[in-house]
């Protein structure tokens, strides 16, 4: 599978800037969002690209769109209302918290979709691996990667788990703040040694969530994979339908 097709979907760029400017004001709830070709003209994309972004943000509860009267900003969605992120939970959850063991840290080849992503041209990257059981039942794992200049000055290449999460480790250590995560769900069958560490036969589906986390400028400073079988998770969400 090509590494483009992990590339950051156009969209994407679209909904983050109509979110921020809904939360510092530039949109106060009510008020109409610019015309679908007054965005195509802003952001230089394509009606598609426009028209997949407010269906995102329509979804989300960020806006409800009006046939025939355009988009309309609902505010900042309650946090029940927003549905889970994958990529968010991997990025503040402490490798000792309850549930979690830290299974890995290997410098290894990064496999084509996170080389693209990061850009290393198929280099090696450090990679750290961990398993979540709930209940006695291994629920997920997850392994992130990360290129060599984020890892100087770290404890990323450090054996033992860290206690506070990602997001926080970064920050403190690199000054980092990242900025937005960009996810891609694929279903597939288990690859390598994943039927044994998640305890499923090899014929038996699991959902792979691979997440870019991005800074600010929208570079990519590393990428996380969330894998889980497919038989103990459901993806569940509630939106309105437009008229």
């Amino acid at each position: 599978m090509s590494s483009l097709e992990f590339e950051p979907p156009k969209y994407a760029r679209v909904v983050l800037e109509l979110r921020r400017k809904i939360e510092n004001g530039d949109y106060p709830p009510g008020s109409l969002l610019p015309s679908e070709s007054q965005l195509v003209r802003e952001f230089a994309v394509g009606r598609t690209t426009v028209v997949r972004a407010l269906q995102m943000l329509q979804q989300d509860g960020w806006i409800t769109r009006e046939h025939g009267r355009g988009s309309y900003v609902k505010g900042r969605p309650s946090a029940a209302a927003r549905p889970s992120r994958p990529g968010l939970a991997v990025l503040d959850r402490a490798e000792t918290s309850p549930g979690v063991t830290l299974v890995g840290v290997d410098q290894v080849e990064a496999p084509g979709p996170v080389a693209g992503l990061l850009g290393v041209d198929g280099g090696r990257v450090l990679a750290r691996r961990w398993v979540a059981v709930r209940d006695g039942v291994v629920s997920e794992v997850v392994t992130c990667w990360f290129p060599p200049e984020l890892v100087f000055g770290t404890d990323l290449d450090k054996p033992g788990p860290l206690p506070v999460g990602l997001r926080d480790h970064l920050r403190t250590v690199k000054g980092l703040r990242i900025d937005h995560i960009v996810e891609r769900l694929t279903a597939r069958l288990p690859a390598g040694d994943e039927p044994g560490v998640l305890k499923i036969k090899k014929s038996e589906p699991v959902l792979s969530i691979l997440a870019s986390l991005h800074d600010a400028s929208d570079a990519v400073r590393f990428v996380a994979e969330v894998v889980m079988p497919g038989s103990l998770h459901e993806l569940e969400d509630v939106y309105s339908v437009p008229n």
